[in-house]
């Protein structure tokens, strides 16, 4: 975990297991790494991006106008869940998706909790994919391309063998107040 913790805190990108699929990260203090994440999978703007926090009070203290609803289904919700909420004023703009909302996960994987918690704050965090590429089920199905282009590889559950999947993501409409589902 040192080598994950000293690459973002000196704004390089880090390759790491979640609870849900293997991803890129960086910290959210380090604007050129956000850029260079984006180029590295080839995004054009934060839409698939999503910010990873380790509890819902850190949730709340990333987004604080959080709709009631939301906060209620990320705390029961088992599954990992990424609900997308109205940016925060303190968010760096390089995080906030294009129309000024910004997609928020709690992390379930004691890897991740550990990390997040000795890091002190959020990890900027895009499945290691390419744009149009499929989400990598396992380890051994990142490209090489998306390896090379980080400064870290996390060790940690490279051998496993069981495929992950991407979280459920909702939005809550501003206009009926009814859940949206932008992935299932």
């Amino acid at each position: 975990m040192d080598g994950a913790l000293r690459t973002l805190e000196n704004g390089g990108l880090i390759l790491f297991p979640t609870d849900t699929i293997w991803s890129v990260g960086c910290s959210v203090e380090h604007p050129q790494a956000i850029r260079r994440l984006l180029q590295l999978v080839r995004l054009p703007d934060t839409t698939q991006a999503e910010l990873l926090a380790w509890s819902l009070e850190e949730l709340k203290q990333l987004a604080p106008h959080i709709h009631p609803r939301l906060e209620t289904l990320l705390y029961f919700h088992k599954r990992p869940l990424t609900v997308v909420a109205p940016g925060a004023s303190h968010l760096p703009e390089e995080v906030l998706h294009p129309d000024g909302s910004v997609a928020l996960r709690i992390v379930q994987d004691s890897f991740c909790v550990g990390l997040l918690q000795a890091f002190g704050g959020p990890i900027f965090s895009v499945y290691a994919a390419t744009a149009g590429a499929p989400y990598p089920a396992t380890f051994g199905g990142i490209s090489s391309e998306i390896i090379q282009g980080c400064n870290h590889v996390v060790r940690y559950r490279q051998s496993e063998r069981s495929p992950g999947e991407p979280s459920v993501m909702v939005r809550l409409s501003e206009e009926t107040e009814e859940l949206e589902f932008l992935r299932e």
